[in-house]
């Protein structure tokens, strides 16, 4: 469980009716920052106040469990999902997001063709 003081930077709402949330943090040691970066892209839980947490708190925070399961979207809509967050991080040379996308379809739909007899 990663538990280190921070300051609610900013938020947004995205067009799936998520939210991007930022904190921003003192300097982390060696081991909160190797935690943030072996989390990276996973599903967890964020907990937030002001005050620190009580090892009650803590103990029911580490409880938790999760029943995460993204079968709420077709697999077409999260292969689409993960290409644009692909392109976000990784443009390749192409601004717009459905060149890319009709780009990364053709490369995965040839892969398969050449394997057929």
């Amino acid at each position: 469980m990663l538990i280190f003081p921070g300051i609610l930077e900013s938020w947004r709402s995205l067009k799936d009716k998520t939210y991007k949330i930022t904190f921003e943090t003192n300097e982390l040691t060696p081991e909160q920052a190797s935690g943030i970066s072996s989390n990276l892209q996973r599903f967890g839980f964020i907990a937030f106040k002001e005050e620190p947490f009580k090892e009650k708190e803590k103990e029911y925070i580490d409880s938790l469990e999760t029943d995460f399961d993204d079968q709420q979207k077709t697999p077409s809509r999260r292969l689409r999902a993960v290409l644009y967050r692909n392109w976000e991080q990784n443009k390749e040379g192409y601004e717009d997001f459905q060149l890319y996308y009709n780009f990364k379809l053709e490369k995965i739909i040839t892969h398969y063709k050449d394997k057929l007899d």
